[in-house]
């Protein structure tokens, strides 16, 4: 199966996308001083290792997402006639 420019292009703008996106949330996590993802004692909270584990499912799918684009803008261009 050959995937399009433009659908390989989405998915690695995706990929790409989905990795900005949660650095700077779990950047923010990690800052947090509201008490939601670390309590008076200064120990993570269940909201901290809920969304961290969100944040790291994100960064695999974004990663296998634009990889999977990668991949799909290379054959694009080694086949003969794109």
């Amino acid at each position: 199966m050959t995937l399009s420019r433009p659908v390989s292009v989405f998915l690695l703008a995706f990929g790409i996308w989905s990795w900005f996106v949660w650095i700077t949330f779990v950047k923010n996590l990690w800052k947090d001083s509201s008490g939601l993802a670390f309590d008076g004692a200064g120990e993570p909270t269940g909201y901290f290792w809920v969304h961290l584990l969100l944040a790291v499912v994100s960064f695999l799918l974004g990663t296998a997402i634009g990889v999977i684009g990668l991949r799909g803008l290379r054959a694009l261009r080694r086949s003969p006639g794109e």
